[in-house]
């Protein structure tokens, strides 16, 4: 009698086991499930590779600072609640792919935004796709990144529609003829800025008179803008980020060249001026951002990111808030975690309304949407007219 007993308490072991197991398999049944609905309201969390640290960390503070006021913003309207899992990058290839990889391994996160520059999310991105993990960069605007594959989006204006925007307005406005080319060569972002600017000029029939390249962290530009200032272009081309780019204008002013400069999307940081001073005044760059626009979405933002940081908001922080609020939309509409369901309902964004004008994907998940073309005058971004 004792033996049948044990038996029938270790069959009623087994089935209990087996219908716990059954109850929970279906959170891990398919990775990006486990957030819940708590009374009709989605909740997700999304991972975020950001440069937090290193030469580039001004990016990555201004794209997380946006994070977090559209994240604090989403949560108190309470249509969908959202947590961000952050992780640094360090601007480094193989430190994005290893945040990124960290993120990828956590079955809860629906969607991953960043990383934040090109020469990352050409190796973070291929993985992520693989995955079907739905990937967005904020300021990736190298050549080709949506292209990447069916879960990769961007919504930061690619190079290949400021870069022309910009150089057409400079050569309108100054009747330039020849130019000289100014790129970094050792950086996916960089050498796309490179082959923009090269068709651009093309294209406009300029006389590009030399081609010079250079590599991050140097400090010394002395041999190049020497010999640009011999040829005497009309205009100078730069793809460079921040950094460089500001040292670039800054030895530029000082041994006599006055001509502007056209910049890539690496320009488009406060940092410029910061580091440049008044060598600043007189680059030329397109973007979907302008702080001092009249528009009252754009003034509330301004406003309220001032109150919480205390300074401005550049065009990274408006295009990583704007990106929150266009996953909050596609949660929304999806009304599920899963992966699948939140890409595909990512996909359909259409003339979502955001600080930066209405904002549409196109079929590859690439930027719908047109620049506006600034000039740095008197120590800050203007309108270029």
């Amino acid at each position: 009698m004792k033996k049948v007993l044990n038996k029938g308490f270790l069959f009623m072991a087994v089935l209990l086991l087996f219908a716990l197991t059954a109850c929970s398999g279906n959170s891990s049944e398919k990775a990006g499930k486990s957030a819940s609905k708590d009374g009709g309201k989605v909740s997700a969390k999304f991972g975020v590779v950001s440069y937090m640290s290193g030469p580039g960390a001004a990016y990555g503070e201004a794209i997380t600072n946006g994070f977090k006021l559209a994240q604090k913003e989403i949560n108190e309207k309470g249509d969908v609640h959202i947590e961000l899992a952050i992780e640094d990058s360090a601007g480094k290839q193989e430190q994005a792919m290893s945040a990124a990889q960290k993120l990828m391994s956590d079955d809860g996160i629906t969607a991953i935004l960043g990383p934040t520059l090109s020469t990352e999310m050409n190796v973070v991105a291929p993985e992520a796709d693989m995955n079907g993990i739905p990937i967005m960069g904020t300021s990736t605007t190298a050549e080709g990144i949506p292209q990447i594959g069916d879960y990769v989006f961007r919504n930061s204006l690619p190079e290949a529609l400021a870069i022309p925007a910009a150089l057409k307005k400079a050569v309108d406005k100054y009747g330039a003829k020849k130019v000289a080319i100014l790129y970094g060569n050792d950086d996916v972002f960089t050498k796309s800025g490179f082959d923009t600017m090269k068709k651009a000029a093309e294209d406009m029939g300029l006389d590009t008179l030399t081609i010079e390249t250079f590599q991050k962290g140097q400090s010394d530009y002395n041999a190049q803008l020497t010999k640009i200032k011999g040829l005497k272009p009309d205009l100078i081309l730069c793809s460079a980020l921040y950094n460089e780019g500001a040292v670039i204008m800054d030895q530029a002013r000082k041994i006599g060249i006055d001509v502007p400069f056209v910049g890539g999307n690496g320009f488009n940081s406060p940092e410029v001026i910061k580091i440049a001073g008044k060598a600043a005044d007189g680059l030329i760059v397109a973007t979907p951002w302008f702080a001092d626009k009249d528009d009252t979405k754009v003034k509330d933002f301004v406003k309220k990111y001032e109150t919480e940081y205390g300074k401005t908001p550049d065009q990274f922080a408006a295009q990583a808030y704007d990106a929150l609020y266009i996953y909050a939309n596609a949660l929304k509409n999806a009304g599920s975690t899963d992966r699948d369901e939140f890409r595909d309902a990512l996909a359909k964004t259409k003339d979502f309304p955001g600080i930066l004008g209405n904002f549409s994907f196109d079929k590859d998940g690439d930027v719908v949407m047109d620049p506006t073309v600034l000039i740095i005058k008197d120590g800050k971004f203007q309108q270029f007219e």
